[in-house]
């Protein structure tokens, strides 16, 4: 036999596209070339397959070998190809049999010595193997994130030899099976409690009907508010995530850490970038496309701290993705798409001091400078941010009480998941999800709620997008209360939540 064909995985955005790994073995000078648009890491890989099989004590050819990696329009980038073409080699030349190479996809990065090495986006890989009912053969330090994939077949192996052993019948892999999947699934992720957070009951209500819709939101407040203590603890008043959530949102984070951690299973992601970042960092690129922090966050929240720091344009990068939930990055070469639906938290001073409408007097900014400040947030990506609340100063006597009296977080989320459940039931998505024409019809509105809207239009000089973003904003506090009607009660409160469409 002259010819073997593997199968394996390349990686774009977040998909796993099939490759197929050729092998030919003919007469000729000695030769090893790799076509197939193969990038730099590709190349490289035939000194790697060369030195492994010499070192594991296989025979390599003294003839013409080439390697083609299909489709040739597909880019091909990293080592994890270095497993399927070692094992051509060897099936093309008879070593190993070559009957049963085509119920296995391999992926996984040989070392000099013949071990196998971590590869990125295992669990992508492994998802759309299993898609097409074949096995997985990976290195074994990937093989726990790849068992995350239910009913996946996956074989961890330690060394080529240990694959090879497999194949010739010798010592069969067992199928992996990690012996703490039972407790992952079982367990819960445990956040900051709400009931730690003293006073602020607005912003707390306001971030319940965020949870519950899937809203965006902005708190606007001095220094020392609770802003950051609310957002962090507000994960733990989102629902539980799905499998199919939990498994998007740990293939994101694969690609970019190499192996997720299997104790995050099911944890929201909670992001929180420095106001340095730059845009590059926020939606992803390289000139092989990653992704960045909004996707990181994928079913999860991005909170940005002190927004009116960030760069103007790194901030316009988040008008895309809040409208659309994905980010699409071109390059010359290529270009890739990754999933962003994920929920925003930001947080500002009011003022450049800080102290803007603090009981203690100590602001001096005058309205001039309070407009720059808040003029480096375009209207445009406020226009985005469905909810925008002040977070005033907290009272001392409630600073000073020794005991909480808020709400725990299982409670509020209690209410969020039954709002939750609702909306899928009626439309199968979140509020915040709805088009124009879902709009039109879940939300629609008695004689009064349009009267009190059409006045808020007029005095406030509404957008239309802050105008549908109100009535999905109301169509949320309505399923919170149980109400199948909007009323102009959950306008009025729909509207509270606009603070800086009054300025």
């Amino acid at each position: 036999m002259t010819l073997a064909i593997l199968y394996s995985r390349a990686l774009s955005g977040v998909n796993a596209p099939l490759v197929t790994v050729e092998t030919h073995i003919a007469n000729g000078l000695p030769s090893f070339t790799i076509v197939g648009l193969p990038d730099t890491e590709v190349k490289e890989s035939k000194d790697r397959v060369r030195a492994a099989l010499q070192n594991a004590h296989f025979k390599i050819p003294a003839q013409r070998i080439t390697i083609n990696l299909a489709p040739a329009d597909l880019p091909k980038e990293s080592g994890r190809f270095d497993l399927p073409i070692a094992l051509g080699i060897l099936a093309a030349t008879g070593q190993i049999p070559n009957d049963k190479l085509d119920c296995y996809e391999w992926a996984g990065e040989l070392a000099l010595t013949g071990e196998l090495r971590p590869i990125h986006g295992a669990l992508a890989m492994t998802y759309s193997a299993s898609q097409l009912g074949r096995s997985f053969v990976l290195p074994q330090q990937n093989a726990a994130e790849a068992a995350l994939v239910k009913n996946a077949t996956i074989y961890a192996a330690k060394s080529l030899l240990q694959i090879c052993a497999h194949l010739n019948g010798r010592e069969p892999l067992p199928i992996y099976q990690h012996p703490s999947q039972q407790n992952i699934e079982a367990d819960n992720p445990i956040y900051p409690d709400f009931d730690e957070v003293k006073g602020q009951s607005h912003a707390k209500r306001a971030l319940e009907i965020a949870a519950a819709g899937g809203h965006s939101v902005l708190m606007i407040g001095p220094p020392g508010t609770g802003k950051s203590m609310l957002a962090a603890r507000f994960s733990g008043i989102l629902p539980p995530m799905t499998e199919a959530e939990a498994l998007e949102s740990a293939a994101i984070q694969s690609l970019c850490y190499g192996n997720f951690d299997i104790a995050n299973w099911k944890r929201r992601p909670f992001r929180s970038p420095h106001h340095t970042a730059s845009g590059i960092a926020l939606v992803g690129g390289g000139s092989q496309p990653r992704p960045g922090e909004i996707s990181l966050a994928m079913h999860g929240v991005l909170f940005l701290d002190e927004l009116a720091e960030f760069d103007r344009k790194v901030l316009e990068v988040l008008r895309e993705p809040l409208e659309s939930g994905k980010i699409t990055i071109s390059r010359a070469a290529r270009q890739a798409e990754f999933p962003a639906q994920f929920q925003l938290i930001a947080a500002m001073n009011p003022c450049p001091c800080g102290y803007l409408g603090h009981p203690s007097g100590k602001c001096h900014c005058t309205p001039d400078q309070v407009a720059r400040y808040r003029g480096r947030i375009s209207g445009p990506l406020l226009d985005r941010i469905d909810m925008q609340i002040e977070v005033p100063a907290v009272p001392q006597e409630e600073l000073m009480r020794q005991q909480t009296t808020g709400e725990k977080s299982s409670t509020i989320r209690q209410r969020v998941e039954r709002t939750h459940h609702r909306q899928l039931e009626r439309q199968g998505k979140t509020n915040n999800r709805l088009s124009v024409k879902e709009i039109d019809r879940y939300c629609a509105l008695d004689a009064a709620s349009e009267n009190l809207l059409k006045q808020a239009i007029s005095r406030l000089n509404l957008s239309a997008r802050a105008y549908h973003r109100i009535l999905k904003l109301a169509r949320t506090i309505a399923d919170l209360t149980g109400s199948e009607k909007i009323n102009s009660q959950h306008i009025a409160e729909a509207i509270q939540f606009r603070r800086l469409d009054k300025h």
